[in-house]
């Protein structure tokens, strides 16, 4: 007959008493929690979502003058956060600079901006009269060419675009 110790009394009681249950099924109770919370996240599309934020018409004006022109973009957020255009920049030209239309004495000209706020839900059409990108020294170019351009945002992920070279007011 093999005899087994018998025991000790204080792990008797635990045991008959459930401690290190309750903390046994918090844990189990958690993991389940969130595995279910995963799950329902996947389920409804928030996994693996892209990007909120969509560019497009994109173009860049032929140079009046080599000094400076400039570049648009259209940016349609299809998300419900609010995001910020915090910067736009190009390898193909020295210095890009986000800018806004202003009227001062009663005459139009541009303010540089630290950013571009973008709504949730909403479009921005970036224009002459509203905000825009300001590229100096103005690259040489040719109707057609193209300018890649990365625009970076405060939450969304950059955005590489390639902008066609148009006759300003296009």
């Amino acid at each position: 007959m093999t005899e087994h110790p018998a025991p000790a009394p204080a792990m008797v009681y635990r045991v008959l008493n459930g401690a290190g249950v309750p903390a046994a099924l918090a844990a189990l109770l958690a993991s389940a929690l969130t595995l279910g919370g995963l799950v329902a996240w996947t389920a409804s599309g928030g996994a693996g979502k892209g990007q909120e934020i969509e560019v497009s018409d994109a173009r860049i004006y032929l140079p009046a003058n080599p000094a400076t022109t400039a570049a648009f973009f259209t940016m349609r957020n299809t998300g419900e956060t609010a995001d910020e255009l915090v910067g736009v920049r190009s390898s193909a030209v020295g210095s890009s600079m986000l800018s806004k239309a202003v009227e001062k004495d009663n005459a139009q000209t541009m303010r540089m901006v630290p950013s571009v706020p973008l709504a949730a839900r909403s479009t921005l059409r970036m224009s002459h009269s509203t905000v825009d990108v300001m590229v100096r020294p103005a690259p040489r170019l040719k109707p057609g060419d193209r300018v890649r351009f990365t625009l970076q945002f405060r939450r969304n992920p950059s955005i590489e675009v390639e902008a066609v070279a148009v006759r300003p007011g296009s």
